[in-house]
Formats: C-alpha cells, sequence, structure tokens
C-alpha cells in the first residue's frame, strides 16, 4: 500500500529546480510518484516504504544539484547556500547570485557557478564585492592567457596545411605534428577551460541543459574525435582520411573554441562591473570617518561607531557621515547625490541631514539620529541592490524559450550530422561532424538568458543616481504601460508643510489666543500635518497645553476631544454640516474666500454652538504646473484626490493645470476610485504621502510614494522619489519606458542571433552559395552575441533625465 511523506526543499525557486527535484527524487528506491510546489518549497512523495531524508539528500547531492530536503519548512528569510568551490577568499557579508536569474532571488554564501545555467555567480553590492569582481577578472585574464599561448601554435599548426610545400613537414611527419598539437591542447583543456566541461557535466546530471552543454559537448566532441583518431585511425572511414592516409584532427578547432569562449567570459565579466556602478557610486558616498565631539573635545572615529544621540563636527568639504540634524550653526548641503539637482541647499539648526551628502564652506555639529542600516543612503543601497537582482515579467519570455533551447539545438545538431553524411559532397562524414559541430557552439542560450537582467539593472541604477527608487523590476516595467496618475494634494502637488495662516475667535467670552490653546492642545495627540501647523503655532506663541481626555481621531474629517471635562470637536465644514450647527452668511462668505484661494478652513466648536475658525495654508511646490504638463505631454490623464474641500482642490487644480479632480475624499473613497478606474481598463499609477494614501498606493498598478512622506506610504509603494517632487514622476515614466524598449531590443538581437545562426551553422546556405560557417568563427559569434547584449544594456547609462522629455 502506498503512503505519503512531505518534505520541504531549500533552492527550488523556478520551474527548472522544481523539475529537476521531481526527477532526481522519483528516481530513489521506493518513491513512486513525486509533486514539489514552488510556492511552498514542499514536495509531496508517494513510497510503498518509508524513505529517510538522508537518503533523498544524497540523491540529490549525487545528482550534482545544490539542493537541501528537510522534514521541516526552512526560514523564509533564509535565501543562502552553499557552493562546494570556494577559489576566492571574500568578506563574510557577500552575497553571491545568479546574473541571469535563473533562480530568482535565490542567494549563495561563496562564489561558484550557477547550478541552473552555469553561469559565475556574482556578488551583490556589499563589502568586498569589488575584490571579489576583481580577482574573478584576473583569474579569467590569467587562464585567458595560458589557453591563448598554447591554442596558437596549435592554430598555426593545423593551417600550415593549407601552405603549398608545407615546410614543417620538412621537419617531421605531420602525423608526429598532430602528436604536438595533443600536448600543446592538454592544458587548454585540462587547466584553462576545464571548469566549461565540468558545468556542462552537472548541467546534464542535473538536467539543467544550458550553453555550458552545447559548450562541452561540441568542444569535447572534437578534441575526443581527435585523440580517438590518432590512437585508432583504422576504425575511421576513408572519408575522414586525407592523401598521406592520416585521420585530419580538430584540436585546433577545440582549443579555438574554448579559447573565444574563455575570452567572451571575461569581456562579459568587465563589462558585468560596470552594469552594477550605481550601486558602488553610492556605497562611495558615506565616509569611512567621522569627528565625534564628547566632554568638549573633538576625536576621529570610524562610522561604524557612532551610536544614536552622538554629536558630530561637520568641516568643509566633509561628507556627512550618518542621518540626523544640525545641533548648532549652519550649512550649504550638496543633495546632488540623491536628489539630481545640483543646486545646494542651504540647512540650518533642527533641520535634517542625510548620509552620504556633502557639506559646502561652513562647519557645524549635527547630532546623530539614525546610524548604520538605518540611514538614507544605506536603505537606498538595499532597495537598489534588490530591485536590480527581481526578475521582470517578460523574463518569462526568455525562459519559456530557454526551457526547451538545449535540447531543440542538440536535436539540429544531430540532424545535420545525418543529412550531411545522406546528401552532402564528399567527404561527407567530415562535413557531417564539423557542421554538427558548429550548430553546437553557436548556439547561444545565455544571450537570451542576459537580455532582462542587464537591462534592469542598468537601468534601476540609473534610476537611484536620479533619487528615482524603484522596488523591483516588475514595478519598472508595469510604469511604462501606465496611462493614468492618480495624485493626492497635500504634500505631493503642494509642499506637504501646513502653516496656520489665521485663525479667530467667533465667541465673545473667548479671545483668540483661548481658541488656539484649545485646538493646539486637541492636537498634540495627532500626528496630521495640519495638525503640526496648529501646535506649533501654540508654542510660538508661548501657550501651554491643556490636559485632554478621549482623544479621537475623525477618519478624512478632523479630531475630536475633551478639554477640562468639556467636548470639542477641530473638524472641516462637512463634519460641521452633519452636527446640525448653523453657520451664518457671513461666516460662510469669509470661508468662500478662503477657499478659492486654495485654503483649507477648520472648524472649533462644542456640542452647542461654533467657537472658531482655523485658516490652513500649504503652497504649491514649485516644479508642479511643469509636472503636470510633462505628463500630459506623455499621454498620462492626471486625476486629483483630496480630502480638501471642493473650492480649494479647484483653486489648486487649476493652478497647475488638471483638468480632473474630486474633493472631499476620504482614505476608503480614493480606494474605491482606484477599483473603478482599473475596472474600466485603465492602467494606474497613484502618487502619495500620506498613511491615508497607503491602500490607494498598495492597490494601484504601480504606487508611488513621495520621498519626503511617511514610512507607511513610502513602504505601500513600488516606486519612491527622494526628493518628493512630482518632476520626478515623468522622468520616471521615460526611465521604464527606455528600459522595456532595451529590453525588448535585447529579447530581439537574442532571438534573431539564434534564429538566424544555427540554420547558418546547419549548412543552408552551402547548396546556393557554397558558404559554410566554421566551428570556430561559431564560437567567436556566440562569445560576442552575450557581451552584446551587455552593451547594449549598458547604453542605458547615458539616458538624459534631466533634458527634454517629450
Amino acid at each position: 500500500m502506498s503512503k505519503e511523506q512531505k518534505f520541504y526543499v531549500k533552492g527550488m525557486t523556478c520551474k527548472g529546480c522544481k523539475a529537476s527535484v521531481e526527477q532526481v527524487l522519483g528516481e530513489v528506491e521506493h518513491v513512486h510518484h513525486v509533486e514539489a510546489d514552488l510556492d511552498s518549497t514542499e514536495v509531496l512523495l508517494e513510497v510503498n516504504e518509508q524513505v529517510d531524508v538522508e537518503k533523498l539528500q544524497a540523491a540529490l547531492k549525487d545528482a550534482g544539484t545544490y539542493y537541501e530536503i528537510s522534514d521541516h519548512k526552512h526560514s523564509s528569510h533564509d535565501h543562502s547556500e552553499s557552493i562546494s568551490k570556494p577559489t576566492i577568499k571574500v568578506n563574510k557579508d557577500t552575497k553571491y547570485y545568479c546574473p541571469m536569474r535563473c533562480e530568482g532571488d535565490k542567494m549563495y554564501d561563496k562564489p561558484g557557478d550557477c547550478p541552473v545555467c552555469g553561469m559565475d555567480l556574482v556578488p551583490t553590492a556589499s563589502a568586498g564585492a569589488d575584490d571579489h569582481e576583481d580577482d574573478a577578472v584576473k583569474n579569467l585574464s590569467r587562464k585567458l592567457i595560458i589557453s591563448t599561448v598554447f591554442t596558437l601554435p596549435i592554430f598555426l599548426i593545423a593551417m600550415s596545411e593549407m601552405i603549398p610545400s608545407n615546410p614543417l613537414t620538412s621537419i617531421m611527419s605531420f602525423e608526429k605534428w598532430n602528436w604536438v598539437q595533443l600536448v600543446l591542447s592538454i592544458p587548454v583543456v585540462f587547466y584553462a577551460t576545464w571548469m566549461f566541461f565540468k558545468r556542462a557535466y552537472n548541467s546534464i546530471v542535473s538536467w539543467n541543459l544550458n550553453m555550458f552543454t552545447l559548450i562541452g559537448i561540441g568542444a569535447g566532441a572534437a578534441w575526443s574525435f581527435s585523440v580517438i583518431a590518432m590512437l585508432f585511425p583504422d576504425f575511421f572511414p576513408e572519408q575522414f582520411k586525407s592523401e598521406s592516409g592520416a585521420i585530419h584532427v580538430y584540436f585546433e578547432a577545440a582549443t579555438v573554441i574554448l579559447t573565444l569562449v574563455l575570452l567572451g567570459q571575461l569581456l562579459e565579466a568587465r563589462a558585468h562591473r560596470r552594469t552594477g556602478s550605481a550601486i558602488k557610486e553610492l556605497m562611495k558616498l558615506a565616509p569611512n570617518e567621522a569627528i565625534r565631539v564628547k566632554d568638549g573635545k573633538e576625536e576621529v572615529i570610524p562610522v561604524e561607531h557612532i551610536h544614536k544621540g552622538d554629536f558630530l563636527r561637520i568641516k568643509p568639504g566633509d561628507k556627512i557621515p550618518v542621518d540626523g540634524s544640525i545641533f548648532s550653526g549652519e550649512g550649504t548641503i550638496d543633495e546632488s547625490m540623491f536628489t539630481g539637482e545640483p543646486i545646494p541647499v542651504d540647512r540650518s539648526f533642527g533641520e535634517n541631514v542625510k548620509a552620504g551628502t556633502i557639506n559646502g564652506h561652513t562647519s557645524f555639529v549635527m547630532k546623530a539620529e539614525s546610524v548604520g542600516a538605518d540611514t538614507l543612503l544605506a536603505q537606498i543601497i538595499k532597495m537598489v541592490d534588490q530591485a536590480s537582482m527581481s526578475r521582470a515579467p517578460m523574463q518569462k519570455i526568455a525562459d519559456r524559450i530557454s526551457a526547451f533551447f538545449v535540447p531543440i539545438v542538440v536535436l539540429i545538431s544531430v540532424l545535420t550530422f545525418i543529412v550531411w553524411v545522406l546528401f552532402g559532397p564528399e567527404p561527407a562524414y567530415v562535413y557531417a561532424f564539423v557542421n554538427a559541430i558548429a550548430v553546437l557552439i553557436i548556439a547561444c542560450p545565455c544571450a537570451l538568458g542576459l537580455a532582462t537582467p542587464m537591462a534592469v539593472m542598468v537601468g534601476i541604477g540609473k534610476g537611484a543616481l536620479n533619487g528615482i527608487l524603484v522596488k523591483d523590476a516588475e514595478v519598472l516595467e508595469k510604469l511604462s504601460d501606465i496611462d493614468t496618475l492618480v495624485i493626492d494634494k497635500t504634500g505631493t502637488i503642494t509642499e506637504g508643510k501646513p502653516y496656520l495662516a489665521e485663525y479667530k475667535s467667533l465667541q465673545n467670552d473667548r479671545t483668540d489666543d483661548d481658541v488656539l490653546q484649545i485646538a493646539a492642545s486637541m492636537n498634540s495627540q495627532s500626528e496630521h500635518p495640519i495638525a503640526n501647523s496648529i501646535v506649533q503655532k501654540a508654542k510660538s506663541m508661548k501657550l501651554s497645553l491643556l490636559q485632554i481626555d478621549k482623544f479621537e481621531s475623525i477618519s478624512g474629517s478632523g479630531v475630536k476631544a475633551k478639554v477640562n471635562g468639556r467636548q470639542f470637536y477641530l473638524t472641516n465644514s462637512e463634519f460641521l454640516m452633519e452636527s446640525q450647527l448653523s453657520i451664518t452668511d457671513k461666516h460662510s462668505e469669509i470661508v468662500e474666500d478662503y477657499k478659492s484661494s486654495a485654503k483649507t478652513v477648520s472648524w472649533l466648536f462644542d456640542d452647542e454652538k461654533l467657537m472658531a475658525v482655523f485658516v490652513i495654508g500649504d503652497e504649491i511646490k514649485a516644479d508642479s504646473k511643469k509636472a503636470i504638463s510633462d505628463l500630459k505631454a506623455l499621454g498620462i490623464d492626471v486625476i486629483m484626490l483630496t480630502g480638501d474641500n471642493e473650492s480649494s482642490a479647484a483653486a489648486v487644480a487649476k493652478e497647475v493645470g488638471i483638468d480632473e479632480f474630486h474633493a472631499s475624499f476620504k482614505p476608503n473613497e480614493k480606494l474605491e476610485e482606484i477599483k473603478r478606474l482599473k475596472t474600466i481598463g485603465r492602467t494606474v499609477a497613484m502618487a502619495g504621502d500620506g498613511v491615508n494614501d497607503s491602500p490607494a498606493l498598495a492597490l494601484a498598478d504601480v504606487g508611488i510614494a513621495m520621498g519626503t512622506g511617511t514610512d507607511v506610504a513610502i513602504e505601500s509603494a513600488g516606486l519612491t522619489l527622494v526628493k518628493g517632487e512630482l518632476s520626478s514622476i515623468p522622468k520616471a515614466i521615460l526611465l521604464s519606458k527606455k528600459v522595456v524598449g532595451n529590453i525588448k531590443q535585447n529579447l530581439f538581437f537574442a532571438l534573431i542571433y539564434n534564429t538566424m545562426g544555427v540554420p547558418i551553422a546547419a549548412g543552408v546556405l552551402f547548396p546556393f552559395f557554397g558558404i559554410l560557417l566554421s566551428p570556430m568563427i561559431a564560437a567567436l559569434a556566440m562569445s560576442f552575441s552575450s557581451v552584446s547584449v551587455i552593451m547594449n544594456s549598458l547604453r542605458l547609462k547615458t539616458l538624459d533625465l534631466k533634458g527634454r522629455l517629450v
């Protein structure tokens, strides 16, 4: 009787992994059926006898895979995996990942080869990453030199056959020169390029077929054929023999192919270093040391020794080491590394400064508030690094093709051999053998695999250097399709720094200061910017705050609380109307005047009468009008949703050029409007900065958080604008369109290359033009196809996001 066992597999992150796990475990004794689930990493086994987890783990290891199986679920945050090939000394904090993202976000602790595609694992942006990349390039360079030194004489010996009265034969027979080629080829095959054959073997054992499968089979067949031909020449038909009776060997083809592939790997490694340059530039912004002021004395300390609350001296030209605020003095800060704006900004007492920004010609003392991983710079580096490793939905196209690409190429190679044997000219077997190898060598699934991740990495890095932080590649792709942008008013179009423009008591027994004291006391427990503006005004007037009880926030309307045992309300006009308290015509006229000038009116009242009116102002950002114009030019419909009143909303909309707006919207109504727009087929982006915007930001196709807003809004969004300016949105959309266009170009080039290259290598042009493709030329073309994809992606680094957008 069969029974079921449940296990969990760590490292199973893609369909290729799933298929590999199911195949390997399905061959274990007593296992009848295996079903793996990628989302839960769960594996169900149907067995007729209990199977130990150790036996299953041994089977996975023997198959050349790196998966770990256990009878308990692995920790969700543990993405690391060990590689048994530690060839380079690395920092313990450095993590590695596959550049083709064939295993999603899977991470490794040590350098090595990706068990799926065979590519070299590359380091994330962390300490020691640069050292690893330098060592990797040096290692490949050394092997290329060795390979070239031994391959060149092999090539010259082989080509000498084409020279009339070959001078080499006067020294010794060509059969002996073949033995020289064999000896010279050994360092190339078994040292300089042996890693390719190891990758090919692992790919076949685990059935994760990749480009190294093709290289290993092709170059391995050419080299093995040559060795066998020298040892057992009588085994081969006459077609393989030259006029002298010797078998024609292919040591030059095998070694030149392997050397050219090695050259491609080196060029790829060098180009890949440039794709992650944005993260490296960000990491260089943080200084290594800082000057701490303690007990009146200054001391130089490492940045990692700074603690929250420390006072730091910032001298002219210094980089600011951590996030904090100015305690004494003032500075002119260059924040261009975050905002992309070249003009320095003035900062004085109490104002925030960020790690990585550069002080001007003054000196000041700052108080450390966010240190280490909590600084904005550290969070930006982390976000950019994670986003660079994410997979865009377009990658699925390449994944689907790659799943059956290698088996089809091998089949085409076999068919090429058969067709040339049956219909090719003499020596048919020689033609068949050479062309079959050329087919294997020229095919390049690697170019397909790199098409998306390289463009994503460069594009996200470009955005980060311009103050545009993208959470993942999917957001970048979706943003290119946006046709509707929904924006909040406060903090998005306006500065988001409300100020109390005017306040007035409406009762003779209460002075203006009395009502301000009551309103400030009620708002002292609220985090809303409008509430804060009233509290700050009371503090500036030296008014003490009163004791309050039963404070309650009224969603989208205001607050209520008991002051000295008496119930008070501080709300907008809509809530006041619902209370059924009367407003005189005189009051209504005053209110309308304020609203028409884009100001917000709040009312203070109790259960019986109106007490006071408070007028709140909020300046429109300098760039908002141009940003709306740029968005319209890009074909984006802009809709403003605000909780403010109709008149204020209309005034702001008119000022910045917005045609459609909705006022007096509560958070749930913003959510419903996003749903409605998506229902009618709109692709919607939502930009906001407050806690009340977070549900709508999460629901929109793309949520855009203004970097000056709350942490909740930033967490809910897929895109964060560091400077918090509306003008960054058209730049972000332009960037997304360029990145997606670059991905499409890469996929097109990779597909066209393989579509044309494989048939030409098979010899389809020979009957018409007499053209055949040498396996060595095929190797050169294959090597440079991947490099060309990377170089095309690097063009995104030259994209100008500050110039003309349309």
